[in-house]
C-alpha cells in the first residue's frame, strides 16, 4: 500500500513502506506454523556477542491465556487488541552470561538488540499477510506479575498481530487515524560529523 505519506525519497525495498501498524483487526486466528515463521525472522536479528537477549511470550486469542495477556494492556489498547489473533510481550534479558557457569554481567545493548528482533518480526508478519502493532500502553508491573517474569528481564513492549479488518470496527476517534503514517525525512535524523548544537 503506497500513500502520499509513504513514498520513499530514496530507493528501498517496498516491504519497508508496505509495513504499517493498523488497529483494526478482523478477529481471525493465526496458525502456529505462520506464527513460528514470524518468530523465525526475529531469530535472525543481530545482537551483541550473538547473545540474542529477546524473549517473546505470547497467547492466541482463542487460547486459555488470552485474558491474562489482555488484562495488563491499558483500556485504550484493549479496545482494539481484542480482535487481534495474538498478543506478544517482548522482553529483553538485562544480564549476559558468557560461558557456562560464568557470572552474569549487565548487558548494555539488550533493548537495542530486542528492537532489532521486533523490526524483523514486524516485517515478516507483513510478508506473511498479517500486521504487527507494537505498543507501550501497558501496565508493565501487572504484566510482570501476570507472566511471572523475573526481574532481570525488561519489558520492552506488547505486540498485537492479526489480519487487517474494517476500520468501522474501531471507535470513531481511532477510525480517523487508521492509515499508514508518514516519516520524517532522513535529513531530520542523520548528521555527518556529529549532532548539531
Amino acid at each position: 500500500m503506497t500513500t502520499p505519506a509513504r513514498i520513499p525519497a530514496h530507493p528501498i525495498e517496498p516491504l519497508f513502506i508496505e509495513r504499517w501498524s493498523p488497529r483494526a483487526y478482523d478477529g481471525s486466528s493465526i496458525s502456529q506454523a505462520v506464527l513460528n515463521s514470524i518468530f523465525e525472522a526475529a531469530r535472525w536479528a543481530p545482537s551483541a556477542f550473538n547473545y540474542q537477549p529477546w524473549r517473546f511470550v505470547y497467547a492466541h486469542r482463542d487460547g486459555p491465556d488470552w485474558q491474562r495477556f489482555m488484562d495488563p494492556l491499558l483500556p485504550f489498547n484493549q479496545s482494539w487488541v481484542k480482535n487481534a489473533a495474538v498478543i506478544i510481550y517482548l522482553l529483553s534479558d538485562t544480564l549476559m552470561e558468557q560461558g557456562s557457569g560464568s557470572e552474569p554481567k549487565p548487558s548494555y545493548s539488550h533493548s537495542f538488540d530486542a528492537g532489532a528482533a521486533w523490526g524483523l518480526l514486524a516485517l515478516q508478519a507483513k510478508r506473511s499477510g498479517y500486521h504487527a502493532h507494537g505498543m507501550t500502553g501497558v501496565d508493565f508491573g501487572a504484566a510482570r506479575t501476570a507472566l511471572n517474569a523475573p526481574q532481570r528481564f525488561r519489558f520492552e513492549a506488547a505486540v498485537a498481530i492479526g489480519q487487517q479488518g474494517d476500520k468501522a470496527s474501531l471507535p470513531e476517534t481511532l477510525q480517523e487515524r487508521e492509515f499508514p503514517s508518514g516519516r520524517k525525512p532522513i535529513e531530520a535524523f542523520t548528521f555527518e560529523g556529529g549532532l548539531p548544537g
